[in-house]
C-alpha cells in the first residue's frame, strides 16, 4: 500500500480513538472540565503529562534542530528536560497543595488581588497563543505531506479535531485522550529510530547506535563531522554559539517550563499531593524515552540526508526529496547549471534548502523504510501536536471563563453558565490558534522557544516567590510580571519582526538571542518584584500564613490538599 493509504488508515484509526475517548469521558461539571474531577491515577497522569509536554516541537522539530545545529542544539535537550525536573521538584507539589485550578487562580489568591489575577490571565493567553501557533503549524506540515493537502487546509483539519475533543471533553476528555496519544507518539518515534539504528550501526538501541560504528568501521559522529566539514558546515560535535547565549537559552527553556500553565494544571488532576509527586516521576520517565532518542534520530537523519543529496544530479534525486518539495518545505535551484545538487554552507552557492521541521517526518523515507513506518511517524507527529494544542486550549478557556469571568467579572455566574462560557472560549481559541498556524511567526521549535521565554519572564518569578517568599506582595508581583513580559515581548518582536536584519550577535543585548532573552526578562521580573515588595506594605497576615502553609510537607502523605 502507498504512504497515503497507510496514513489514512493509521491517522483515521488514531483520530477515531481520540474522539471516542472524548465522548466516553466528556465533562459534566466545571471540575471535570478544568481538572478532570481530580481523580486521575498517577501513572495515567504521568502519560498525559508527557504527551502534553512533548509537543510538535519535541516530536517534529527538536531532532530537526539538532540535525542542523549539532552540538548547539543541545540547549533544547538540556533546557526542556532540566525544566521539567525543576517543575516537578520546586513547584508541582506546592501548587497542588494550594488546590487552585489554574496559575492565574493561584496568583489571584496568593497576591490577594484581582489586578494580579487579570495580569496573569493576559500573560497566560499571550504565552498559550504563542505556543499553540507552533502546534497548529506542525499539524499543517504533517497533513500537507502525508495527506497531500495544502498546509493551511491541514491546519483547518487539525482545528476541527481538537475542537471536538477539547471543547466536548474538557480536561477529563483531554487527559484520557493524551494517554492514548502518548502511546501513539512514543511508538511512532521509537520504531523508525530502532530500524535506522539497526540499518546503520547494527545496534537496535538508538541511544547506543548514536555512539556506534558504521559498516565501514568509522564512528557515526566522526563520519558526520567529516561530511559537514566537506560541505563547509561547522563540525557537528563542536559548538559555535557564545556561551552566554547557550546559558540564557537553556535557562529560559528551564524556567519557562516551570511557568507553563498547561503543564502545571496537570498536577491538579490527581487526588492527593503524594500523587502529584508520583505522577511527576512517571512523566519524567516517559519523557526521557523520547528525549534520549532524539539526538540519535538527529544524527541518523543528517547523515542519510547528506549522503542522499550531495553531488547527486537533480534528475536522479531520491523520491523523498520530490515528495517534500511539493509541500514547499524543500527548495531547489540549479544555480550553476551543471545539473548536480550543490548542498553547501555558502548561501550564494547552495542549491538545496530543506526546512528544519521535516527531518523527523522525512527520516523513514530518507532511510527507505516501509511505507507503514512512514505513515506511523505522521500519526505520531499529529498525536504530539494535538495533545499539546488541546492542553493549551483548556488553559485559554479556563483563563477566560474561570479566572476572568467567574472570579473577576461575574462571581454569581452559575456552574452551567461557566461551563458554557468555557466551551465558547475554547471554540474561539481554536479559530485564533488556527490563524496563528496558518500565519506562523517562525518554524515550530523557534515559536515554542519564544513561548518559553515569555513564560519564564512572566509567571515563574511570581510563582516561585509566591511559594518561597511570604514577604512578596501584590504590588511587587504585578510590577514584576508586567516588566518581565513587556521587556521580553518587545525584544522578540523587534529582532524577529520589526528589524530582523539586525538580529545578529553584534546587535543583541550582551550577545543574547531572542530565544534566550527570557532569562534576562526573568531576572528583571525578580528584581522588580523583590524591590517593589520591600518598598510597599507587607501582605496581610493570613496571606503570609498561607504562603508558609503551602510549604509544610504534611500534605505529602495521605492528607487531602486544601
Amino acid at each position: 500500500m502507498s504512504v497515503q493509504t497507510w496514513t489514512f488508515i493509521l491517522v483515521g484509526f488514531s483520530f477515531a480513538i481520540y474522539i471516542g475517548i472524548a465522548i466516553w469521558s466528556r465533562a459534566g461539571s466545571t471540575k471535570e472540565f478544568y481538572v478532570a474531577g481530580g481523580g486521575v491515577p498517577p501513572i495515567a497522569n504521568g502519560m498525559a503529562t508527557a504527551a502534553d509536554w512533548m509537543s510538535a516541537a519535541s516530536f517534529i522539530s527538536m531532532a530537526g534542530l539538532i540535525s542542523f545545529m549539532g552540538y548547539d542544539g543541545a540547549v533544547y535537550l538540556m533546557g526542556w528536560t532540566g525544566g521539567y525536573v525543576l517543575l516537578a521538584l520546586l513547584l508541582a507539589p506546592y501548587l497542588r497543595k494550594f488546590g487552585k485550578f489554574t496559575v492565574p487562580d493561584f496568583i489571584g489568591e496568593r497576591y490577594y488581588s484581582q489586578t494580579a489575577r487579570v495580569v496573569a490571565v493576559v500573560c497566560a493567553l499571550f504565552v498559550s497563543f504563542t505556543y499553540i501557533a507552533g502546534q497548529m503549524r506542525g499539524v499543517g506540515i504533517v497533513f500537507s505531506r502525508f495527506l497531500e493537502v495544502p498546509i493551511n487546509l491541514g491546519v483547518v483539519i487539525g482545528m476541527a479535531i481538537v475542537f471536538i475533543y477539547a471543547v466536548l471533553g474538557g480536561m477529563k476528555g483531554i487527559t484520557y485522550t493524551q494517554v492514548a496519544q502518548y502511546c501513539v507518539l512514543i511508538f511512532a518515534f521509537l520504531v523508525p529510530a530502532i530500524f535506522i539504528s539497526l540499518q546503520m550501526t547494527g545496534n537496535p538501541i538508538p541511544q547506543l547506535g548514536f555512539g556506534g560504528t558504521l559498516s565501514d568501521g568509522t564512528y557515526l559522529l566522526d563520519k558526520l563531522d567529516g561530511l559537514n566539514q566537506e560541505l563547509g558546515f561547522a563540525q557537528y560535535t563542536v559548538g559555535s554559539k557564545p556561551m552566554i547565549d547557550v546559558f540564557c537559552i537553556t535557562a529560559a527553556l528551564m524556567v519557562g517550563t516551570a511557568g507553563l500553565p498547561h503543564v502545571i494544571v496537570r498536577f491538579f488532576t490527581v487526588p492527593r499531593v503524594k500523587d502529584a509527586r508520583s505522577s511527576a516521576g512517571w512523566a519524567l520517565l516517559f519523557i526521557a524515552i523520547l528525549y534520549t532518542t532524539a539526538p540519535a534520530v538527529a544524527a541518523f537523519a543528517r547523515t542519510n540526508m547528506i549522503q542522499s543529496v550531495a553531488e547527486v544530479n537533480f534528475d536522479k534525486l531520491p523520491p523523498w526529496v520530490n515528495n517534500w518539495a511539493e509541500t514547499g518545505l524543500i527548495t531547489m535551484e540549479d544555480k550553476n547549471g551543471d545539473g548536480a545538487v550543490q548542498y553547501v554552507a555558502d548561501k550564494e552557492a547552495n542549491e538545496f534548502t530543506p526546512d528544519r521541521d521535516i527531518m523527523v517526518l522525512a527520516n523513514p523515507e530518507i532511510a527507505n523504510l516501509p511505507n507503514w513506518v512512514v505513515a506511523l511517524v505522521a500519526a505520531g507527529g499529529l498525536a504530539a501536536a494535538l495533545s499539546t494544542a488541546a492542553g493549551l486550549l483548556l488553559v485559554i478557556s479556563s483563563a477566560i471563563s474561570h479566572d476572568l469571568l467567574k472570579n473577576a467579572i461575574n462571581p454569581e455566574i452559575s456552574e452551567r453558565g461557566e461551563l458554557l462560557a468555557a466551551r465558547i472560549a475554547a471554540g474561539v481559541a481554536v479559530v485564533l490558534a488556527g490563524l496563528l498556524g496558518i500565519y506562523p511567526p517562525g518554524f515550530v521549535a523557534q515559536v515554542v522557544a519564544f513561548a518559553f521565554g515569555l513564560a519564564a519572564s512572566s509567571f515563574f518569578p511570581a510563582i516561585i516567590l509566591g511559594v518561597f517568599d511570604k514577604r512578596t506582595n501584590k504590588q511587587g508581583a504585578i510590577a514584576g510580571m508586567i516588566t518581565g513580559i513587556l521587556f521580553t515581548a518587545v525584544y522578540i518582536l523587534y529582532f524577529k519582526f520589526i528589524n530582523p536584519a539586525a538580529s545578529t550577535p553584534d546587535h543583541w543585548l550582551f550577545g543574547i538571542s531572542p530565544e534566550g532573552i527570557g532569562t534576562i526578562g526573568m531576572a528583571l521580573n525578580l528584581i522588580v518584584t523583590i524591590a517593589v515588595s520591600r518598598m510597599t506594605p507587607a501582605p496581610p497576615e493570613r496571606i503570609q500564613h498561607l504562603a508558609e502553609d503551602i510549604r509544610i510537607p504534611r500534605g505529602a502523605g495521605g492528607a487531602q490538599a486544601h
